[in-house]
């Protein structure tokens, strides 16, 4: 197929990329090899929060450095994460701050590599602690973990944890309000159109024109109930909200955050309608909405459909994800 994308040569498409997005935020972000770091440090008495992952998702994760939430992300090229000499790299930069968060999404190669970077790091006499995200409800929510991957919801989670290390709590302290808020989480995908790789062009999966799945991986990844005919967006928010509301085991009174982070190529109209549906929804099951958001979070280049993001929240953790940030795709006052 002919692959419609101003790029230059697929090989160089991370570091171009990269440049762009910390020329761009230059006052926000500054790049050091391929891993975006804060143009103003956080001070050495709070503690960092760290993450890897691939390029190909913008804006996440990278877009998410920044005041009350990451001090670093680091890059892998195209949908790869980076290797682990360059995770280790990256927590040396903070071996001097009160602690470091090394926050992994559930993917093979992050896995692999974070979990090799952090065990070098430790052995080094780091003093850092990791979490891993596996809010995908795809394969069912008794589903083992390594088998749950991680989505969007790493991005809200970077928000409750950045808030709370800014804030100046202790690495245990910001480890415990991460991992509440990583137990209460949830995400569903649909997609209805798959991407293709920017440096091939092949597509990464396929689906016929009439057909979408509810719970593909944010790759193209099998998982979930295969293909069936497009659903109206009532229909498919619907269907997709209840099933988070029983994974997070919320109830009536209960409080929650919801996100509809497009896929790429899903329109802002198609999000608000399908987000429009899903609160509704929620609202008659007596279930409260009290922080949302609804746009581009975590893509797949152009792929098409959505991923639904429910948490249930305590005080607690709804007060970190509304505290202040300057991250270039989060800002909040």
């Amino acid at each position: 197929m002919v692959m419609k994308k101003f790029i230059n040569s697929p090989d160089n498409l991370t570091v171009e990329l990269l440049e762009g997005f910390t020329t761009c935020y230059s006052d926000k972000v500054k790049l050091v090899d391929k891993t975006v770091l804060r143009a103003v440090p956080k001070s050495k008495d709070k503690v960092a929060v760290v993450t890897l992952g691939g390029a190909g998702h913008e804006p996440a994760l990278s877009g998410y450095v920044g005041e009350g939430l990451l001090d670093a992300s680091v890059v892998g090229d195209i949908f790869a994460a980076p290797g682990a000499p360059k995770v280790l790299e990256a927590l040396r930069l903070f071996k001097d701050h009160a602690g470091i968060l090394l926050v992994i999404l559930n993917h093979a190669g992050d896995i692999m590599n974070g979990e090799m970077a952090f065990k070098k790091a430790v052995a080094e006499g780091i003093n850092v602690k990791m979490i891993n995200t596996h809010e995908d409800i795809a394969p069912g929510i008794d589903a083992p973990i390594s088998d749950r991957r991680g989505l969007g919801g790493c991005v809200p989670l970077y928000k409750v944890a950045g808030a709370a290390a800014e804030e100046g709590k202790s690495l245990d302290e910001v480890l415990a309000i991460a991992e509440e808020f990583n137990n209460q989480m949830a995400t569903l995908a649909v997609t209805m159109k798959t991407a293709t790789h920017p440096q091939s062009g092949e597509y990464i999966s396929t689906l016929p024109d009439d057909m979408m799945e509810i719970g593909m991986g944010q790759h193209g990844e099998g998982g979930g109930t295969g293909p069936q005919k497009i659903a109206t967006a009532d229909a498919t928010a619907d269907a997709m909200v209840k099933k988070l509301v029983n994974a997070v085991k919320a109830e009536r009174g209960d409080k929650v955050v919801l996100i509809i982070n497009g896929s790429g190529a899903t329109t802002l109209m198609e999000m608000f309608i399908v987000y429009r549906k899903a609160a509704k929804t929620l609202a008659e099951l007596g279930i409260e909405v009290v922080a949302g958001r609804c746009e581009e979070i975590l893509t797949v280049q152009e792929a098409g459909g959505f991923q639904m993001f429910v948490a249930k929240v305590s005080d607690k953790t709804l007060k970190y994800f509304k505290a202040a940030s300057n991250a270039p795709y989060w800002v909040t006052k």
